[in-house]
């Protein structure tokens, strides 16, 4: 499915063809690609389901030619299945976001499938298919603007192949309770897009001050500091920081990746940091 549609999320639950639900956990995700990979249990999930559930056959995106046909699968408005058709529009159109900060548009050099076929909210994560019914791409944007019309976006499928495979071998991980939660001990701001640029910064959670006793202050992290990853799982904001530490438990010993200022620049180092339940801490 997409980043945007788990991101955030405390509880997640799958349908399935045969009308039964299950909770489901988060794989893994890459917001840059807005992608996600959840799971469900199979174990427990009954014969009848199973034998309802096909699996969809992938396609090849590379090989797509203008005006083929589309057929877009999802749950438009969230009414149900839904299924609308149309042709392949464009290829390799580029992604553009909104620095929030600035208010500037921003190519985000991911390439995306143009189809005419209806795209609504609740379609986002769902196939794109071509006629032989394989999946092409999966269904993430729309351009709804009132003069716009006929203008949905698919990830192209054989350029996210390989980070889907990768999500898929991540540790199914299950959130917290937030009174169980682990903090670093330290608060922090996002590293705007600017600062990147002037003083070639690293994207991240810039340290702005560590709290005294804390597991962040017992490890040597410092203002100043920038935190890019958590166990491997980069960060990239204070969202993001949070999001990933509410997969961790007080007392749970992690691996931080941080950046410290140098006179010939940002060197990375990791750390290892006990997470305490300073409720007033990050």
């Amino acid at each position: 499915t997409n980043n945007h549609v788990v991101d955030g999320s405390r509880t997640l639950t799958v349908t399935f063809a045969d009308g039964t639900s299950m909770e489901a956990n988060i794989k893994g995700t890459d917001a840059d690609y807005d992608l996600a990979v959840i799971a469900v249990p199979m174990s427990e999930l009954s014969d009848e389901t199973m034998d309802a559930i096909t699996v969809a056959t992938l396609g090849d995106s590379t090989k797509l030619s203008i005006g083929e046909p589309a057929i877009a699968i999802g749950n438009a408005l969230g009414y149900g299945q839904s299924v609308t058709t149309g042709v392949i529009s464009a290829i390799d159109r580029e992604s553009t976001t909104v620095d929030e900060t600035t208010g500037e548009t921003v190519a985000s050099g991911v390439k995306l499938i143009q189809t005419d076929a209806a795209i609504n909210p609740g379609n986002s994560g769902g196939p794109l298919l071509n006629i032989r019914g394989e999946v092409i791409g999966i269904n993430s944007n729309k351009i709804a603007v009132s003069s716009v019309e006929g203008m949905g976006y698919a990830i192209p499928i054989s350029d996210v192949h390989e980070i889907i495979e990768d999500l898929m071998s991540k540790e199914t991980r299950l959130k917290v309770a937030e009174d169980k939660q682990g903090y670093l001990g330290i608060t922090g701001v996002n590293v705007v897009a600017e600062y990147v640029e002037l003083y070639d910064a690293p994207e991240g959670v810039y340290v702005s001050s560590v709290m005294e006793g804390t597991g962040a202050d017992e490890a040597g992290l410092v203002r100043g500091d920038i935190i890019t990853a958590i166990n491997g799982e980069k960060v990239s904001s204070m969202d993001e920081l949070k999001e990933e530490l509410s997969y961790y438990e007080a007392g749970t010993t992690i691996e931080v990746t941080i950046m410290q200022g140098s006179p010939t620049g940002y060197q990375a180092k990791n750390v290892e940091i006990k997470l305490g339940r300073q409720s007033r801490t990050q």
